[in-house]
């Protein structure tokens, strides 16, 4: 079972910013879990209490072919006696299942756990939150408890409130890397008065802030930082790929291409324009993601890209 011990403070030594006087460290979230790692632990903490206390036998939830959450679903699934369903964006993945398992481990992986997939449409999965599609699912598989996509709802909030801690407080600034807007809204609500929060979106759009407030109240202590998604969701660079691999051979710590890469691409270049005072002190918060390096690296392989080093 995960083990929030096993989320150390480690300090960054990195040559990028080795003239700066900056003190840098990361929160290993990631090594909570092999797969039900960082933000994917603390959304699903409270939320499986919840499903048990209801007696729900059954986890239902949504994501895309190379979901973090649909991993960490079906993993939590199998190590605490619950059946996993799947709903899956994209109904061409089901139409030759051995070749999608050949050529995605993200499924592979969640199917080796046990996960029932049901693949979609992108236009019917758009519709995903309606009452109807709902009331569809509850006809097709009865009885279950529901988490969202990204698994991000107030139970997840609660959890997400425990990544910070009092080794936490010495910090002047928490970074953190976005997808639903759970992590960080969580994050916001914890941190101390003097902290700064700063989130970097993995995606283009401006919806999210209007999200994280629903969950923050009327609380100042955070930004958005919308200039290194390298593109929008799942996008790449080669720039990217060959920060991360710089990263990890210099700090041995892996980071993922979808959302924790982006973030620290963005604080290190905001660090080398002195945005952040001499002297601060900064923590990145990483929140898992790895076991989406292979399916990135399968992607990249395709297009005769460099790829990531595990």
């Amino acid at each position: 079972m995960p083990n929030i011990e096993n989320s150390i403070l480690q300090k960054i030594t990195f040559s990028a910013i080795k003239e700066k006087n900056i003190s840098l460290y990361i929160k290993r979230e990631d090594l909570i879990h092999p797969t039900i790692s960082g933000n994917k632990y603390r959304k699903l903490k409270y939320n499986i209490l919840e499903a048990q206390s209801q007696g729900k036998k059954t986890l239902l939830t949504f994501g895309g072919a190379y979901s973090n959450h649909i991993a960490a679903v079906a993993a939590t699934g199998k190590e605490c006696g619950f059946k996993t369903i799947g709903i899956i964006r994209g109904d061409e993945l089901g139409n030759n299942i051995e070749e999608t398992f050949l050529s995605n481990p993200t499924l592979k992986y969640a199917h080796d756990c046990g996960m029932e997939f049901k693949f979609v449409t992108r236009a019917v999965y758009r519709d995903k939150n309606s009452e109807v599609f709902n009331a569809n699912l509850k006809n097709e598989f009865g009885d279950f408890y529901l988490i969202p996509e990204g698994g991000t709802n107030e139970l997840a909030i609660k959890g997400c409130e425990e990544i910070l801690s009092k080794d936490t407080d010495q910090f002047d600034y928490v970074c953190v890397s976005i997808g639903t807007g759970g992590t960080i809204s969580g994050i916001i609500n914890s941190a101390k008065e003097h902290q700064n929060v700063i989130g970097f979106p993995a995606l283009k759009g401006n919806f999210l802030e209007g999200e994280i407030r629903k969950w923050i109240g009327e609380k100042l202590n955070w930004k958005l930082n919308f200039d290194y998604h390298f593109g929008g969701y799942a996008k790449t660079t080669d720039k990217l790929i060959h920060f991360i691999n710089n990263f990890k051979q210099e700090t041995e710590i892996p980071l993922d291409p979808i959302y924790t890469g982006k973030m620290v691409v963005g604080v290190v270049d905001l660090i080398n324009k002195d945005y952040f005072a001499k002297g601060s002190k900064i923590l990145f918060i990483h929140t898992g993601g790895i076991q989406g390096i292979q399916g990135m690296n399968a992607i990249l392989r395709k297009k005769n890209k460099q790829t990531l080093k595990l």
